[in-house]
Protein backbone atom coordinates (compact mmCIF):
# COMPACT_ATOMS: atom_id res chain seq x y z
CA UNK A 1 0.00 0.00 0.00
CA UNK A 2 1.08 3.57 -0.68
CA UNK A 3 0.63 4.70 2.91
CA UNK A 4 2.56 5.23 6.10
CA UNK A 5 2.65 2.14 8.31
CA UNK A 6 2.33 2.03 12.08
CA UNK A 7 3.67 -1.16 13.65
CA UNK A 8 2.54 -1.99 17.18
CA UNK A 9 5.83 -0.67 18.53
CA UNK A 10 4.97 2.76 17.15
CA UNK A 11 3.15 5.43 19.08
CA UNK A 12 -0.38 4.21 18.50
CA UNK A 13 -1.98 7.55 19.24
CA UNK A 14 -0.33 9.05 16.16
CA UNK A 15 -3.10 8.42 13.67
CA UNK A 16 -1.97 10.35 10.60
CA UNK A 17 -0.95 8.90 7.23
CA UNK A 18 -0.65 12.24 5.42
CA UNK A 19 -3.48 11.55 2.98
CA UNK A 20 -1.80 8.55 1.37
CA UNK A 21 -4.02 6.16 -0.59
CA UNK A 22 -4.49 2.39 -0.44
CA UNK A 23 -5.97 0.88 -3.61
CA UNK A 24 -7.28 -2.55 -4.46
CA UNK A 25 -5.55 -4.51 -7.22
CA UNK A 26 -7.73 -3.26 -10.08
CA UNK A 27 -7.68 0.33 -8.88
CA UNK A 28 -11.48 0.38 -8.74
CA UNK A 29 -11.66 1.24 -5.03
CA UNK A 30 -9.38 3.18 -2.73
CA UNK A 31 -9.18 4.56 0.79
CA UNK A 32 -7.08 7.10 2.69
CA UNK A 33 -6.79 5.51 6.14
CA UNK A 34 -5.94 7.69 9.10
CA UNK A 35 -4.00 4.77 10.56
CA UNK A 36 -2.48 1.66 9.05
CA UNK A 37 -1.37 -1.02 11.51
CA UNK A 38 0.82 -4.04 10.82
CA UNK A 39 1.08 -5.91 14.14
CA UNK A 40 3.80 -8.50 14.48
CA UNK A 41 2.19 -10.98 16.91
CA UNK A 42 -1.34 -12.17 17.78
CA UNK A 43 -1.00 -10.35 21.11
CA UNK A 44 -0.28 -7.16 19.21
CA UNK A 45 -3.34 -7.76 17.05
CA UNK A 46 -5.48 -7.85 20.17
CA UNK A 47 -3.80 -4.72 21.47
CA UNK A 48 -4.67 -2.82 18.28
CA UNK A 49 -8.26 -4.10 18.43
CA UNK A 50 -8.53 -3.01 22.07
CA UNK A 51 -7.02 0.39 21.33
CA UNK A 52 -9.34 1.15 18.47
CA UNK A 53 -12.33 -0.27 20.33
CA UNK A 54 -11.69 1.98 23.31
CA UNK A 55 -11.36 4.96 20.98
CA UNK A 56 -14.54 3.94 19.08
CA UNK A 57 -12.48 4.14 15.90
CA UNK A 58 -13.10 1.94 12.89
CA UNK A 59 -10.56 -0.77 12.09
CA UNK A 60 -10.91 -2.74 8.89
CA UNK A 61 -8.78 -5.80 8.17
CA UNK A 62 -7.16 -5.86 4.73
CA UNK A 63 -5.09 -8.63 3.19
CA UNK A 64 -3.52 -8.33 -0.23
CA UNK A 65 -6.24 -5.84 -1.32
CA UNK A 66 -7.28 -8.18 -4.11
CA UNK A 67 -11.03 -7.97 -3.47
CA UNK A 68 -12.59 -6.25 -6.49
CA UNK A 69 -15.07 -4.37 -4.32
CA UNK A 70 -12.60 -3.03 -1.76
CA UNK A 71 -14.12 -5.16 1.02
CA UNK A 72 -11.11 -4.52 3.26
CA UNK A 73 -10.74 -0.77 2.77
CA UNK A 74 -11.57 2.03 5.20
CA UNK A 75 -10.83 5.74 5.51
CA UNK A 76 -10.38 5.31 9.25
CA UNK A 77 -8.12 2.54 10.59
CA UNK A 78 -6.83 -0.42 8.61
CA UNK A 79 -4.96 -3.47 9.86
CA UNK A 80 -2.84 -5.73 7.66
CA UNK A 81 -1.62 -9.13 8.87
CA UNK A 82 1.44 -9.12 6.59
CA UNK A 83 3.83 -9.30 9.56
CA UNK A 84 1.84 -12.17 11.14
CA UNK A 85 2.62 -14.53 8.31
CA UNK A 86 4.33 -17.55 9.82
CA UNK A 87 3.62 -21.24 9.41
CA UNK A 88 3.10 -22.24 13.04
CA UNK A 89 3.08 -26.02 12.69
CA UNK A 90 2.46 -28.92 10.31
CA UNK A 91 0.77 -32.05 11.69
CA UNK A 92 1.65 -34.61 9.03
CA UNK A 93 -0.32 -37.39 10.74
CA UNK A 94 -3.57 -35.41 10.80
CA UNK A 95 -2.71 -33.68 7.53
CA UNK A 96 -3.25 -30.27 9.07
CA UNK A 97 -1.34 -27.02 8.97
CA UNK A 98 -1.63 -24.09 11.36
CA UNK A 99 -0.68 -20.74 9.87
CA UNK A 100 -0.91 -17.09 10.80
CA UNK A 101 -3.55 -15.24 8.82
CA UNK A 102 -1.07 -13.05 6.95
CA UNK A 103 0.66 -16.00 5.27
CA UNK A 104 0.07 -16.00 1.53
CA UNK A 105 -1.41 -19.05 -0.15
CA UNK A 106 1.75 -19.67 -2.19
CA UNK A 107 3.90 -19.54 0.97
CA UNK A 108 1.71 -22.10 2.72
CA UNK A 109 1.93 -24.39 -0.30
CA UNK A 110 5.73 -24.25 -0.24
CA UNK A 111 5.81 -24.96 3.51
CA UNK A 112 3.62 -28.03 2.99
CA UNK A 113 5.64 -29.41 0.09
CA UNK A 114 8.38 -31.10 2.19
CA UNK A 115 5.65 -32.90 4.15
CA UNK A 116 3.99 -34.31 1.04
CA UNK A 117 0.86 -32.22 1.64
CA UNK A 118 -1.02 -29.46 -0.13
CA UNK A 119 -4.28 -27.52 0.13
CA UNK A 120 -7.41 -29.17 -1.23
CA UNK A 121 -8.56 -26.14 -3.13
CA UNK A 122 -7.29 -22.87 -4.57
CA UNK A 123 -8.74 -19.71 -5.97
CA UNK A 124 -7.21 -18.35 -9.18
CA UNK A 125 -4.61 -16.15 -7.44
CA UNK A 126 -1.95 -17.44 -5.01
CA UNK A 127 -1.11 -13.97 -3.63
CA UNK A 128 -4.07 -13.97 -1.23
CA UNK A 129 -3.43 -13.89 2.49
CA UNK A 130 -4.99 -16.89 4.22
CA UNK A 131 -7.21 -14.69 6.39
CA UNK A 132 -8.82 -12.99 3.41
CA UNK A 133 -8.82 -16.24 1.41
CA UNK A 134 -11.14 -17.73 4.02
CA UNK A 135 -13.16 -14.74 5.25
CA UNK A 136 -14.73 -13.86 1.87
CA UNK A 137 -15.59 -17.46 0.96
CA UNK A 138 -13.07 -18.00 -1.86
CA UNK A 139 -13.48 -21.07 -4.05
CA UNK A 140 -11.85 -22.98 -6.85
CA UNK A 141 -13.65 -25.39 -9.12
CA UNK A 142 -14.86 -28.97 -8.91
CA UNK A 143 -18.35 -30.25 -8.23
CA UNK A 144 -17.02 -32.49 -5.47
CA UNK A 145 -14.68 -29.84 -4.03
CA UNK A 146 -16.07 -27.36 -1.48
CA UNK A 147 -15.12 -23.69 -1.07
CA UNK A 148 -11.97 -23.02 0.93
CA UNK A 149 -13.82 -22.29 4.20
CA UNK A 150 -14.58 -26.03 4.43
CA UNK A 151 -10.84 -26.62 4.91
CA UNK A 152 -10.86 -24.58 8.14
CA UNK A 153 -10.86 -26.76 11.28
CA UNK A 154 -9.93 -24.06 13.80
CA UNK A 155 -9.43 -20.31 13.91
CA UNK A 156 -8.38 -17.66 16.41
CA UNK A 157 -10.59 -14.57 16.37
CA UNK A 158 -9.68 -11.26 18.07
CA UNK A 159 -12.74 -9.29 19.14
CA UNK A 160 -13.27 -5.88 20.75
CA UNK A 161 -15.64 -7.17 23.44
CA UNK A 162 -14.53 -10.73 24.27
CA UNK A 163 -10.85 -10.69 23.44
CA UNK A 164 -9.24 -13.62 21.65
CA UNK A 165 -11.46 -16.62 20.96
CA UNK A 166 -10.47 -20.12 19.86
CA UNK A 167 -13.21 -21.50 17.62
CA UNK A 168 -13.76 -24.96 16.17
CA UNK A 169 -16.46 -27.60 15.82
CA UNK A 170 -15.59 -28.64 19.39
CA UNK A 171 -15.51 -25.11 20.78
CA UNK A 172 -18.51 -22.88 20.04
CA UNK A 173 -19.42 -24.61 16.75
CA UNK A 174 -22.27 -22.23 15.86
CA UNK A 175 -20.05 -19.15 16.06
CA UNK A 176 -17.24 -21.07 14.36
CA UNK A 177 -19.37 -21.77 11.29
CA UNK A 178 -20.60 -18.18 11.21
CA UNK A 179 -17.07 -16.78 11.57
CA UNK A 180 -15.51 -18.97 8.88
CA UNK A 181 -17.00 -16.59 6.29
CA UNK A 182 -17.13 -13.64 8.66
CA UNK A 183 -16.15 -10.84 6.24
CA UNK A 184 -13.76 -9.50 8.89
CA UNK A 185 -16.79 -8.11 10.72
CA UNK A 186 -16.87 -10.54 13.67
CA UNK A 187 -13.24 -10.21 14.62
CA UNK A 188 -9.70 -10.18 13.29
CA UNK A 189 -8.53 -13.67 12.36
CA UNK A 190 -4.91 -14.15 13.39
CA UNK A 191 -4.44 -17.90 13.09
CA UNK A 192 -6.08 -20.68 11.07
CA UNK A 193 -5.74 -24.46 11.09
CA UNK A 194 -6.47 -25.96 7.67
CA UNK A 195 -7.19 -29.53 6.65
CA UNK A 196 -4.79 -30.58 3.91
CA UNK A 197 -4.63 -33.40 1.38
CA UNK A 198 -1.68 -35.41 0.06
CA UNK A 199 0.32 -33.51 -2.53
CA UNK A 200 -0.65 -34.73 -5.99
CA UNK A 201 -0.10 -34.09 -9.64
CA UNK A 202 -2.98 -33.38 -12.00
CA UNK A 203 -3.52 -34.05 -15.66
CA UNK A 204 -5.08 -30.95 -17.21
CA UNK A 205 -6.95 -31.32 -20.50
CA UNK A 206 -8.04 -28.23 -22.43
CA UNK A 207 -10.28 -28.42 -25.49
CA UNK A 208 -13.06 -26.53 -27.20
CA UNK A 209 -16.68 -27.55 -27.53
CA UNK A 210 -19.72 -26.03 -29.16
CA UNK A 211 -22.60 -24.84 -27.03
CA UNK A 212 -24.65 -27.82 -28.20
CA UNK A 213 -21.73 -30.12 -27.43
CA UNK A 214 -21.54 -28.83 -23.87
CA UNK A 215 -25.26 -29.46 -23.45
CA UNK A 216 -24.80 -33.10 -24.49
CA UNK A 217 -21.68 -33.75 -22.39
CA UNK A 218 -22.31 -31.62 -19.32
CA UNK A 219 -23.31 -34.38 -16.87
CA UNK A 220 -20.23 -36.35 -17.93
CA UNK A 221 -17.91 -33.34 -17.62
CA UNK A 222 -19.12 -32.60 -14.08
CA UNK A 223 -17.62 -35.92 -12.97
CA UNK A 224 -14.08 -34.63 -13.42
CA UNK A 225 -12.26 -33.74 -10.22
CA UNK A 226 -11.96 -30.11 -11.34
CA UNK A 227 -13.68 -28.57 -14.35
CA UNK A 228 -14.48 -25.12 -15.70
CA UNK A 229 -15.94 -23.56 -18.82
CA UNK A 230 -14.88 -20.34 -20.51
CA UNK A 231 -17.74 -19.13 -22.71
CA UNK A 232 -16.75 -16.76 -25.53
CA UNK A 233 -19.62 -14.40 -26.43
CA UNK A 234 -20.55 -14.03 -30.11
CA UNK A 235 -18.92 -17.37 -30.97
CA UNK A 236 -19.99 -20.98 -30.68
CA UNK A 237 -16.84 -21.75 -28.71
CA UNK A 238 -16.79 -22.98 -25.15
CA UNK A 239 -13.34 -23.66 -23.73
CA UNK A 240 -13.44 -26.70 -21.42
CA UNK A 241 -10.69 -27.31 -18.86
CA UNK A 242 -10.73 -30.57 -16.89
CA UNK A 243 -8.27 -31.74 -14.25
CA UNK A 244 -7.93 -35.19 -12.74
CA UNK A 245 -5.28 -37.11 -10.83
CA UNK A 246 -2.39 -37.78 -13.20
CA UNK A 247 -1.71 -41.44 -13.99
CA UNK A 248 1.49 -42.74 -12.40
CA UNK A 249 4.43 -42.66 -14.75
CA UNK A 250 2.67 -40.74 -17.51
CA UNK A 251 5.17 -38.91 -19.68
CA UNK A 252 4.74 -35.15 -20.02
CA UNK A 253 2.45 -34.50 -23.02
CA UNK A 254 3.73 -32.36 -25.91
CA UNK A 255 2.80 -28.71 -25.59
CA UNK A 256 0.98 -26.66 -28.25
CA UNK A 257 2.90 -24.21 -30.40
CA UNK A 258 1.91 -20.84 -28.89
CA UNK A 259 3.21 -18.94 -31.91
CA UNK A 260 0.85 -20.90 -34.16
CA UNK A 261 -2.00 -20.60 -31.68
CA UNK A 262 -1.72 -16.80 -31.39
CA UNK A 263 -1.58 -16.24 -35.16
CA UNK A 264 -5.09 -14.74 -35.48
CA UNK A 265 -4.56 -12.50 -32.45
CA UNK A 266 -1.25 -11.19 -33.83
CA UNK A 267 -2.71 -10.60 -37.27
CA UNK A 268 -5.66 -8.72 -35.80
CA UNK A 269 -3.35 -6.55 -33.71
CA UNK A 270 -1.20 -5.68 -36.71
CA UNK A 271 -4.28 -4.89 -38.79
CA UNK A 272 -5.84 -2.69 -36.11
CA UNK A 273 -2.82 -0.95 -34.60
CA UNK A 274 -0.65 1.00 -37.02
CA UNK A 275 1.99 1.43 -34.34
CA UNK A 276 2.40 -2.28 -33.67
CA UNK A 277 5.34 -4.13 -35.21
CA UNK A 278 5.51 -7.81 -36.13
CA UNK A 279 8.47 -8.21 -33.76
CA UNK A 280 6.57 -6.69 -30.85
CA UNK A 281 3.51 -8.85 -31.55
CA UNK A 282 5.65 -11.98 -31.81
CA UNK A 283 7.09 -11.29 -28.34
CA UNK A 284 3.64 -11.14 -26.71
CA UNK A 285 1.85 -14.08 -25.14
CA UNK A 286 -1.88 -14.78 -25.43
CA UNK A 287 -2.94 -12.64 -22.45
CA UNK A 288 -0.78 -9.71 -23.56
CA UNK A 289 -2.17 -9.85 -27.09
CA UNK A 290 -5.75 -9.95 -25.84
CA UNK A 291 -5.13 -7.04 -23.48
CA UNK A 292 -3.47 -4.98 -26.23
CA UNK A 293 -6.34 -5.66 -28.64
CA UNK A 294 -9.06 -4.79 -26.16
CA UNK A 295 -7.22 -1.57 -25.25
CA UNK A 296 -7.52 -0.34 -28.84
CA UNK A 297 -11.31 0.12 -28.64
CA UNK A 298 -12.77 -1.40 -25.45
CA UNK A 299 -16.19 0.23 -25.82
CA UNK A 300 -16.87 -0.88 -29.40
CA UNK A 301 -19.06 -3.98 -29.64
CA UNK A 302 -17.94 -4.81 -33.22
CA UNK A 303 -14.29 -4.56 -32.18
CA UNK A 304 -14.78 -6.75 -29.10
CA UNK A 305 -16.58 -9.33 -31.24
CA UNK A 306 -13.52 -9.46 -33.52
CA UNK A 307 -11.25 -9.93 -30.50
CA UNK A 308 -13.49 -12.66 -29.10
CA UNK A 309 -13.42 -14.51 -32.42
CA UNK A 310 -9.63 -14.30 -32.57
CA UNK A 311 -9.53 -15.63 -28.99
CA UNK A 312 -11.77 -18.54 -30.01
CA UNK A 313 -9.31 -19.33 -32.82
CA UNK A 314 -6.48 -19.30 -30.27
CA UNK A 315 -8.19 -21.82 -28.01
CA UNK A 316 -8.98 -24.11 -30.95
CA UNK A 317 -5.21 -24.48 -31.45
CA UNK A 318 -4.03 -24.14 -27.84
CA UNK A 319 -5.78 -27.19 -26.49
CA UNK A 320 -3.90 -30.16 -25.18
CA UNK A 321 -2.71 -31.62 -21.94
CA UNK A 322 -0.34 -30.68 -19.11
CA UNK A 323 0.89 -32.53 -16.04
CA UNK A 324 1.98 -30.60 -12.96
CA UNK A 325 1.41 -30.27 -9.24
CA UNK A 326 -2.12 -29.25 -8.32
CA UNK A 327 -1.12 -25.81 -7.05
CA UNK A 328 0.56 -25.03 -10.38
CA UNK A 329 -2.51 -25.93 -12.45
CA UNK A 330 -5.47 -24.76 -10.37
CA UNK A 331 -4.45 -21.10 -10.60
CA UNK A 332 -4.73 -19.37 -13.96
CA UNK A 333 -4.16 -16.12 -15.86
CA UNK A 334 -6.86 -13.58 -14.98
CA UNK A 335 -5.80 -10.80 -17.34
CA UNK A 336 -5.20 -7.17 -16.46
CA UNK A 337 -7.14 -4.76 -14.28
CA UNK A 338 -10.84 -5.32 -14.61
CA UNK A 339 -14.34 -4.95 -13.25
CA UNK A 340 -15.71 -8.33 -12.27
CA UNK A 341 -18.94 -9.67 -10.83
CA UNK A 342 -19.42 -13.29 -9.82
CA UNK A 343 -22.48 -15.12 -8.56
CA UNK A 344 -23.17 -18.56 -7.11
CA UNK A 345 -26.42 -20.47 -7.41
CA UNK A 346 -27.62 -24.03 -6.71
CA UNK A 347 -27.81 -26.48 -9.61
CA UNK A 348 -28.82 -29.83 -8.15
CA UNK A 349 -26.31 -32.51 -7.26
CA UNK A 350 -23.27 -33.88 -9.04
CA UNK A 351 -25.11 -37.13 -9.73
CA UNK A 352 -28.31 -35.33 -10.78
CA UNK A 353 -27.65 -31.78 -12.04
CA UNK A 354 -30.93 -29.92 -12.55
CA UNK A 355 -29.79 -27.99 -15.62
CA UNK A 356 -29.95 -24.53 -14.02
CA UNK A 357 -26.24 -23.96 -14.60
CA UNK A 358 -26.55 -24.30 -18.38
CA UNK A 359 -29.94 -22.54 -18.47
CA UNK A 360 -28.37 -19.56 -16.70
CA UNK A 361 -25.60 -19.41 -19.28
CA UNK A 362 -27.99 -19.73 -22.21
CA UNK A 363 -30.05 -16.78 -20.96
CA UNK A 364 -26.97 -14.73 -20.09
CA UNK A 365 -25.41 -15.21 -23.53
CA UNK A 366 -28.69 -14.48 -25.31
CA UNK A 367 -29.10 -11.30 -23.27
CA UNK A 368 -25.53 -10.11 -23.87
CA UNK A 369 -25.48 -10.87 -27.57
CA UNK A 370 -28.81 -9.10 -28.16
CA UNK A 371 -27.61 -5.98 -26.32
CA UNK A 372 -25.14 -3.31 -27.39
CA UNK A 373 -22.71 -4.28 -24.62
CA UNK A 374 -19.05 -4.75 -25.64
CA UNK A 375 -18.77 -7.97 -23.60
CA UNK A 376 -15.28 -9.50 -23.72
CA UNK A 377 -14.32 -13.11 -23.16
CA UNK A 378 -14.36 -15.11 -21.11
CA UNK A 379 -17.54 -15.53 -19.15
CA UNK A 380 -16.16 -18.05 -16.72
CA UNK A 381 -18.22 -20.82 -15.14
CA UNK A 382 -17.05 -22.98 -12.27
CA UNK A 383 -18.62 -25.32 -9.72
CA UNK A 384 -18.20 -26.20 -6.06
CA UNK A 385 -19.69 -28.55 -3.54
CA UNK A 386 -21.75 -26.99 -0.78
CA UNK A 387 -20.38 -25.07 2.21
CA UNK A 388 -21.61 -25.46 5.79
CA UNK A 389 -20.70 -21.84 6.58
CA UNK A 390 -24.06 -19.99 6.74
CA UNK A 391 -22.62 -16.82 5.17
CA UNK A 392 -21.15 -18.61 2.16
CA UNK A 393 -22.96 -18.05 -1.16
CA UNK A 394 -22.59 -21.82 -1.63
CA UNK A 395 -24.20 -22.70 1.70
CA UNK A 396 -26.87 -25.39 1.61
CA UNK A 397 -28.09 -28.25 3.77
CA UNK A 398 -27.81 -31.15 1.32
CA UNK A 399 -24.51 -33.02 1.55
CA UNK A 400 -24.49 -33.66 -2.20
CA UNK A 401 -25.62 -30.19 -3.32
CA UNK A 402 -23.52 -28.38 -5.90
CA UNK A 403 -23.37 -24.72 -6.87
CA UNK A 404 -22.29 -23.02 -10.05
CA UNK A 405 -20.22 -19.82 -10.03
CA UNK A 406 -20.42 -17.49 -13.05
CA UNK A 407 -18.18 -14.46 -13.49
CA UNK A 408 -18.54 -11.58 -15.94
CA UNK A 409 -15.76 -9.06 -16.64
CA UNK A 410 -14.81 -5.89 -18.42
CA UNK A 411 -11.13 -5.01 -18.69
CA UNK A 412 -9.77 -1.59 -17.68
CA UNK A 413 -6.86 -0.94 -20.06
CA UNK A 414 -6.21 2.75 -19.31
CA UNK A 415 -7.33 5.78 -17.33
CA UNK A 416 -8.85 7.50 -20.37
CA UNK A 417 -11.60 4.90 -20.80
CA UNK A 418 -11.99 3.74 -17.20
CA UNK A 419 -15.01 5.90 -16.43
CA UNK A 420 -16.89 4.94 -19.59
CA UNK A 421 -16.10 1.23 -19.16
CA UNK A 422 -17.26 1.42 -15.56
CA UNK A 423 -20.60 2.83 -16.70
CA UNK A 424 -21.05 0.03 -19.25
CA UNK A 425 -20.06 -2.61 -16.72
CA UNK A 426 -22.73 -1.41 -14.29
CA UNK A 427 -25.26 -1.75 -17.10
CA UNK A 428 -23.98 -5.31 -17.71
CA UNK A 429 -24.14 -6.19 -14.02
CA UNK A 430 -27.53 -4.51 -13.64
CA UNK A 431 -29.00 -6.55 -16.49
CA UNK A 432 -27.82 -9.74 -14.82
CA UNK A 433 -29.20 -8.64 -11.46
CA UNK A 434 -32.61 -7.72 -12.86
CA UNK A 435 -33.13 -10.60 -15.28
CA UNK A 436 -31.22 -13.57 -13.87
CA UNK A 437 -30.30 -13.47 -10.21
CA UNK A 438 -33.72 -13.81 -8.60
CA UNK A 439 -34.85 -16.33 -11.21
CA UNK A 440 -31.93 -18.66 -10.51
CA UNK A 441 -31.37 -17.88 -6.82
CA UNK A 442 -27.97 -16.36 -7.57
CA UNK A 443 -25.99 -14.32 -5.04
CA UNK A 444 -22.74 -12.45 -5.50
CA UNK A 445 -19.35 -13.45 -4.16
CA UNK A 446 -18.73 -11.32 -1.06
CA UNK A 447 -15.47 -9.94 -2.50
CA UNK A 448 -17.29 -8.85 -5.66
CA UNK A 449 -20.63 -7.53 -4.45
CA UNK A 450 -21.41 -3.86 -5.05
CA UNK A 451 -24.46 -1.93 -3.90
CA UNK A 452 -26.29 -0.19 -6.79
CA UNK A 453 -26.58 3.61 -6.70
CA UNK A 454 -30.32 3.42 -7.35
CA UNK A 455 -32.10 3.40 -3.99
CA UNK A 456 -34.81 0.93 -5.02
CA UNK A 457 -32.29 -1.48 -6.52
CA UNK A 458 -30.10 -1.19 -3.41
CA UNK A 459 -33.08 -1.93 -1.15
CA UNK A 460 -33.87 -4.98 -3.29
CA UNK A 461 -30.29 -6.24 -2.87
CA UNK A 462 -30.53 -5.89 0.91
CA UNK A 463 -33.87 -7.72 0.96
CA UNK A 464 -32.47 -10.59 -1.07
CA UNK A 465 -29.43 -10.85 1.21
CA UNK A 466 -31.69 -11.00 4.27
CA UNK A 467 -33.73 -13.76 2.62
CA UNK A 468 -30.66 -15.81 1.63
CA UNK A 469 -28.33 -15.37 4.59
CA UNK A 470 -28.84 -15.41 8.40
CA UNK A 471 -28.33 -11.66 8.59
CA UNK A 472 -30.13 -11.32 11.94
CA UNK A 473 -27.96 -14.01 13.53
CA UNK A 474 -24.85 -12.49 11.98
CA UNK A 475 -25.71 -9.06 13.34
CA UNK A 476 -26.49 -10.47 16.79
CA UNK A 477 -23.00 -11.96 16.77
CA UNK A 478 -21.59 -8.60 15.67
CA UNK A 479 -23.34 -6.86 18.56
CA UNK A 480 -21.93 -9.39 21.04
CA UNK A 481 -18.38 -9.39 19.72
CA UNK A 482 -18.15 -5.81 18.47
CA UNK A 483 -20.81 -3.75 20.27
CA UNK A 484 -19.53 -0.42 18.89
CA UNK A 485 -19.29 -1.73 15.31
CA UNK A 486 -15.66 -0.77 14.77
CA UNK A 487 -14.78 -3.75 12.54
CA UNK A 488 -17.08 -3.06 9.60
CA UNK A 489 -16.92 -0.45 6.88
CA UNK A 490 -19.58 1.38 4.89
CA UNK A 491 -19.94 -1.49 2.40
CA UNK A 492 -20.57 -4.11 5.09
CA UNK A 493 -23.04 -1.85 6.91
CA UNK A 494 -24.84 -0.90 3.72
CA UNK A 495 -25.32 -4.57 2.84
CA UNK A 496 -26.08 -6.06 6.25
CA UNK A 497 -27.14 -3.11 8.40
CA UNK A 498 -25.59 -1.47 11.44
CA UNK A 499 -25.68 -4.09 14.22
CA UNK A 500 -25.81 -1.65 17.12
CA UNK A 501 -29.16 -2.21 18.77
CA UNK A 502 -30.64 1.26 18.43
CA UNK A 503 -29.51 1.76 14.83
CA UNK A 504 -30.42 -1.77 13.86
CA UNK A 505 -33.88 -1.50 15.43
CA UNK A 506 -34.54 1.59 13.32
CA UNK A 507 -33.85 -0.51 10.22
CA UNK A 508 -36.43 -3.05 11.30
CA UNK A 509 -33.94 -5.68 12.56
Amino acid sequence: PKTSIFTISSVLSALSTDGEVVENWSGTHSASPSAYFQPETPAAVQRVVDLMGAARRRLRVVGSALSPNGMGLSDDGMLNMAFCAGVVSVDAERRQVTVQAGARVKEVVEALRPHGLTLQNYASIAEQQIGGFVQVGAHGTGAAVPPVDEQVVRLRLHTPALGALELSEASNPRLFRLAKVGLGALGVVSEVTLQCVPAHKLLQTTFVETRAGVQKRHAELLQHKHMRYMWIPHTDTVVVVTLDDAPDGMAPPPQPDEAAATKELRELLLAKDEGASAADAAAMNFAQLRDALIALDPLSKPHIIEVNRAEAAFWAKAGGQRIDWSDALLGFECGGQQWVSEVAFPCGTRAAPNGNDLAYMAELLEMVEASDLPAPAPIEQRWSARSRAPMSPAHSEGDDDIHSWVGIIMYLPDEATRGAITKRFWEYNGMCRERLWSKFGAHQHWAKIELPDDAAAAAAVRRRLAERFPVDAFNRARRTLDPHNILANDLVDSLLGDPREEAYAKRGG
